[in-house]
């Protein structure tokens, strides 16, 4: 199969579209293959919950194998047409769960958050893991109540099973049963592969009804007879018609089927190839570590950078602060600088009238000097003339 092409299925049944008066079209794409024949358009969700999937390990039967990565939506699903419960789960487009509910299933607990059922058809033992107990006991009531059912739904099927290998004597002679119910053409999908689908016969057409010889051959009756005779004959041209177009789209499945098949052997060896390349799974593990570690060493070395950035802009604001210190100080050293001329000019005169007083002081002292000279003299001459005067005075 083509990745663009795309297929055509005629389900059997009848059909509202003009022109086809046997089957139902429907026209898939490859991707919804897988989800045409896993989850029928005929089945409706009637409860859902998420859980991880497991199954248990084929080759060992104790292990349990992990089918999802992370918690996925679990689905029970019931089949109106053949009355039948199904689990379903679906990871992505891959259906990791297609259990079909029997009466001989048991769902057991075996923790407070994990149950396990086994399926005999599938040969597995599924297993779901829950987030919490009341999820878990939830979805057990639910399975235990679909069980029920399907187990009532058996028994009714095997009812009308009995009732139809009896058929009752008082049937009106224009009643005829139709083979090709999809019962008879699908049947169990459970029980019987499309490879087993039987092929109807124009054998297997029940044959009129026939008239009773005890009546009377009245007009009446003749024509009633004739009319039941010719509505017969168009329900077996139909019943005819039908058969052969049934058997034309039998034809048609077993070449789809071949094209399944030969899809299925190419997945196979796809898997197979996937298997192959698992090997290398301890090397990607290592190869992941060591990456794990590195990116550690790496946010560590990045946390380290992150903190000397921090400290590296710390210092950054104090020289900052350092250099508007230092053009304030810079500033008034400048002023100071100013200050001290001025002072030293305002010195330097103040020296000079020093200089200046000092000589106007020694040149004071000189002339007081010499003016003490000069008045020691005059006393002197006083006291001379004080002397004499007093000797003139004593001597008058």
């Amino acid at each position: 199969m083509e990745a663009g092409d795309e297929m055509v299925i005629r389900l059997p049944g009848h059909s509202n579209s003009p022109g086809h008066g046997f089957g139902e079209t429907v026209v898939l794409r490859p991707k919804e293959v897988h989800h045409f024949f896993f989850v029928p358009f005929r089945e409706q969700p009637i409860y859902s919950t998420r859980a991880h999937v497991f199954q248990i390990d084929p080759s060992t039967k104790k292990n349990w194998v992990p089918t999802s990565k992370h918690a996925v939506t679990v689905s029970y699903f019931y089949d109106s047409t053949r009355n039948v419960y199904r689990i379903i789960s679906l990871d992505g487009t891959k259906a990791i769960i297609n259990s079909t509910i029997t009466p001989n299933m048991n769902f057991t607990k075996t923790s407070q958050k994990f149950g396990q059922w086994a399926d005999s058809r599938a040969n597995t033992v599924y297993g779901l893991g829950f987030s919490t107990e009341r999820h878990l006991t939830k979805f057990a009531d639910k399975f235990a109540e679909y069980k029920e059912a399907a187990r009532l739904a058996k028994e009714k099927s095997s009812e009308k099973m009995e009732l139809a290998s009896s058929p009752s004597q008082e049937s009106a002679p224009g009643d005829i049963q139709s083979p090709l119910t999809p019962e008879s053409i699908n049947g169990d999908d459970a029980a019987m592969s499309p490879q087993e689908v039987p092929t109807p016969t124009l054998e297997s057409l029940p044959e009129p009804a026939p008239i009773p010889q005890s009546f009377t051959h009245s007009p009446t009756i003749t024509k009633h007879w004739e009319a039941e005779l010719a509505a017969l004959k168009g329900n077996n041209a139909k019943l005819t018609a039908a058969l052969l177009e049934s058997t034309a789209n039998v034809k048609q499945w077993k070449q789809q089927l071949a094209a399944y098949q030969d899809e299925a052997e190419r997945l196979h060896k796809r898997v197979t190839e996937l298997e192959c390349m698992s090997g290398q799974t301890n090397v990607i593990k290592s190869q992941k570590t060591e990456l794990n570690q590195t990116i550690e060493e790496l946010e560590a070395a990045l946390k380290d950078k992150e903190e000397e950035i921090e400290r590296l802009k710390e210092e950054v604001d104090r020289s900052k602060e350092l250099l508007e210190q230092r053009d304030s100080l810079a500033q008034k050293l400048q002023e100071t600088d100013l200050r001290n001329k001025e002072l030293e000019g305002q010195l330097c005169a103040l020296e000079q009238r020093l200089d200046n007083s000092q000589v106007e002081q020694e040149t004071f002292r000189k002339d007081l000097k010499t003016l003490l000279e000069i008045l020691d003299g005059k006393i002197f001459e006083l006291t001379e003339l004080r002397d004499n005067l007093a000797k003139l005075i004593e001597s008058n």
